[in-house]
């Protein structure tokens, strides 16, 4: 019995050692290791996910096995506070666009000419200021994500900060609090996420010149109307998949609608 049991204990050490072994850490800047995958030898993209995600979020949908069907070369990471990478407990570790500094850090140090990047939910509004501060951004898709987090003081932000710093009277993200309450997630790191979640001036992406797909569920009533994002950013295309929030991101037609506008 003892030895089926060290056995067990062996075959689960070894299963963690392999997933661990998958990726890789870029070390920022400042310091922080951001954990990544990358998997494929084609056109690289550059993949980043949601609030309170990790890239594992992008396994469980269609798109990731598609893009690697495609012969695509699928970058994935971890954004620093979540999943394996780092999660800085300081306002300097969120501020000043460090997110975003860390995936085009991440696509230097992989030696990047040109890539394109896919982002959904928060995942959209850090790929919003890649490709305005990164001239190696060739086609970008935001996805789940309407005009509203270009307002600097969008109230939604806030109130989701105040709330994961302990205020129980902001009652318009009690699914938010709901959902991480329920997990193992690092609070003071969310915290500071929205604290310092970066905003996209409608002057800044007025001067976007590279092709964006604009991507919601059609029942997706989350972030702002999409229409009033497509607007602000000259040429971008929008396009419409079944579902919500949770939902759209991983089905087929969502996989297809992306595929299409890379190619």
């Amino acid at each position: 019995m003892k030895k089926i049991f060290l056995y067990l204990l062996l075959a689960i050490s070894v299963k963690a050692a392999a997933q661990t072994a998958e990726g890789s850490y870029y070390t920022a800047t400042d310091g922080t290791k951001i954990y990544y995958e990358v998997k494929g030898n084609g056109y690289p993209i550059i993949m980043l996910h949601g609030f309170t995600g990790n890239l594992q979020g992008w396994k469980n949908g269609e798109l990731y096995p598609a893009l690697l069907k495609q012969g695509y070369k699928v970058i994935m990471l971890d954004l620093r506070g979540n999943g394996r990478s780092d999660k800085p407990h300081t306002d300097a570790g969120y501020n000043n666009d460090a997110e975003a500094e860390d995936v085009m850090g991440l696509a230097a140090s992989l030696g990047l000419k040109k890539y394109d990047v896919i982002g959904y939910s928060r995942g959209s509004i850090i790929t919003s200021r890649v490709m305005v501060l990164d001239k190696r951004v060739h086609k970008a898709v935001m996805g789940g994500m309407g005009a509203d987090y270009t307002n600097p003081n969008w109230e939604r932000r806030i109130h989701a900060w105040k709330a994961l710093e302990g205020d129980t009277t902001l009652h318009d993200v009690d699914d938010m609090m709901k959902w991480i309450n329920k997990n193992p997630f690092d609070k003071a790191a969310l915290a500071l996420q929205q604290k310092h979640q970066p905003s996209t001036s409608p002057a800044e992406l007025a001067k976007v010149k590279i092709p964006v797909l604009l991507i919601d569920g059609t029942e997706d009533f989350t972030n702002g109307d999409v229409k009033d994002l497509q607007k602000l950013i000259p040429h971008s295309q929008m396009a419409t998949v079944p579902g919500d929030h949770n939902t759209a991101s991983k089905n087929i037609q969502f996989s297809d609608a992306v595929i299409a506008f890379l190619k």
